[in-house]
């Protein structure tokens, strides 16, 4: 017997700027959504020619990038680097630490890069874990069509009316779906009981929620913040729609820890950040190959 979720808010994400001309609309991260375990931010990028994210460090958490349009360019001082273009991601584990720079490519139509990035704790046992990549290719990822072929979902990660996903990515078990609902069309998705799950809509109109009351109108930037109990979340696009409902849909598994963040820096307690911030400063306990590293990608950056 499945049984809906509730919907606990619904919010704007607004825009403001980050990193080096970039500007993003975050959710997740901001007073309207904290403590939302495993989540610690979710930011919708939109980066133009001539600004980007160049080198920063991390440690403790994961990252995942979904790349909507354009490609984005990826170094770190490990040696690795990549790129990933639309419809691709990268997962991403800072673990003990890692120093990168993340810098969009620049379109010969001066057109934006635009982006998802999702932050993910780590559980207190792999904070101190080696660094790693993995990067999905969206010709990797299965696509299904329902509902008479009105509804479209590719699946990133996770499980869709009975189809799984490639492969486990993250430390932290998360499913993502990327979903399109044609005008007249509507979709039903069981997410795992007790995971925290949130949409965040890309495009159109959607209707959310299963019945009367419950149900809202949610328009394209918006976070929809679903209640833990319930095992499904429905939705449709109404059939005078003039466009198409687009939304990305997550659930994590929440981790019973504390978190103590600041910046770059996801721990688990006020002294632990404190070391981190020593560590990179002293270029050690994770950090030894930041000293005097500068990223090539980074040195692109147009002042």
């Amino acid at each position: 017997m499945t049984a809906p979720r509730a919907i606990r808010q619904v919010f704007l994400a607004v825009e403001q700027s980050e990193g080096a001309g970039a500007r993003v609309r975050r959710s997740i991260g901001t007073p309207r959504l904290r403590n939302f375990s495993p989540f610690l931010m979710l930011d919708h990028f939109t980066v133009h020619p001539g600004a980007g994210f160049p080198d920063h460090p991390h440690r403790g958490q994961e990252t995942i990038t979904y790349l909507l349009k354009g490609a984005v360019d990826h170094e770190d001082f490990a040696g690795n680097a990549g790129t990933i273009e639309a419809g691709d991601l990268q997962f991403m584990t800072a673990g003990k630490g890692i120093m990168h720079a993340e810098m969009p490519r620049q379109n010969m139509d001066g057109s934006a890069n635009i982006g998802m990035q999702l932050w993910v704790d780590l559980p207190e046992k792999l904070k101190a874990c080696e660094p790693r990549y993995r990067d999905l290719r969206a010709k990797e990822i299965p696509q299904i069509e329902v509902d008479d072929g009105k509804t479209s979902i590719k699946i990133i990660s996770g499980q869709s009316h009975g189809i799984d996903s490639v492969q486990e990515l993250a430390y932290t078990p998360v499913w993502i779906f990327d979903v399109t609902i044609r005008p007249g069309g509507k979709v039903t998705q069981e997410l795992p009981v007790g995971w925290n799950a949130f949409a965040y809509t890309l495009s159109g109109t959607s209707l959310f929620g299963s019945a009367g009351k419950d149900k809202q109108t949610v328009e394209k930037f918006n976070t929809v913040v679903f209640e833990q109990e319930g095992d499904t979340v429905t939705v449709e696009v109404d059939r005078s729609a003039e466009e198409d409902g687009r939304f990305i849909l997550v659930a994590g598994l929440p981790l019973d820890q504390k978190v103590v963040q600041y910046g770059p820096f996801v721990l688990n307690s006020q002294e632990q950040v404190y070391q981190a911030m020593l560590d990179y400063q002293s270029h050690s306990n994770g950090f030894e190959r930041a000293a005097g590293w500068r990223s090539e990608i980074g040195k692109s950056m147009v002042h």
